[in-house]
């Protein structure tokens, strides 16, 4: 504004202070991607989720609190229903309001995204029977790796003991495909077993 206005440094300071505090005309706006340089805009419009940081930023702060209780409430419901969606998730949340502020799906999503980053869940496609019975058929779903919905000991049962659902190649897998459980050296290896 300095280089447009061609006004003094103190004045536009005064001026500016004048419109946020009296006039309320205009708001500072923390900026993420340039914390060092004040950032101001019309009091009546909300800033860009790309200048704020999105959901997961306070008063341009990164709310890591925020992030590490959602990442745990997500855990503990995949672990107490098994199997769960992103949506699953957002309405057990929602009914036991945990949280004071509004989450919204995606946050979840990228909640849940993280925690399989994090080797802590396992993203999946649902078959529609078993454990999926409940969830439509090719819908994503999550299961938690381990035993307490907690990061420790690796869940045991059949996902961990059949080599399939541990295989990176799974959604490539067919009968007559590249990847194949008779071309598999890692199924025949479970069978020779």
């Amino acid at each position: 504004m300095n280089r447009e206005i061609n006004l003094p440094t103190t004045v536009l300071n005064k001026s500016l202070k004048a419109l946020v505090e009296k006039y309320s005309m205009v708001k500072e706006v923390p900026n993420i991607q340039n914390e060092d340089i004040k950032h101001y805009m019309a009091a009546e419009l909300e800033p860009s989720e790309d200048i704020t940081g999105g959901h997961f930023y306070s008063d341009g702060k990164l709310d890591t609190g925020f992030i590490d209780a959602l990442k745990k409430v997500c855990l503990k419901c995949i672990f107490m229903h098994k199997v769960s969606t992103c949506d699953g998730c957002l309405e057990w949340i929602k009914k036991s309001e945990i949280f004071n502020t509004e989450v919204t799906g995606k946050q979840i999503e990228e909640i849940l995204q993280t925690l399989v980053l994090d080797d802590e869940i396992m993203q999946m496609t649902s078959a529609g029977y078993g454990d999926f019975a409940f969830i439509p058929v090719g819908k994503t779903c999550y299961i938690c790796k381990s035993k307490g919905g907690v990061i420790g000991e690796k869940k045991s049962g059949y996902f961990t003991s059949f080599p399939c659902f541990s295989c990176e190649r799974m959604s490539f897998c067919s009968p007559d495909g590249v990847v194949s459980p008779g071309a598999c050296v890692y199924y025949q290896k479970w069978l020779d077993f």
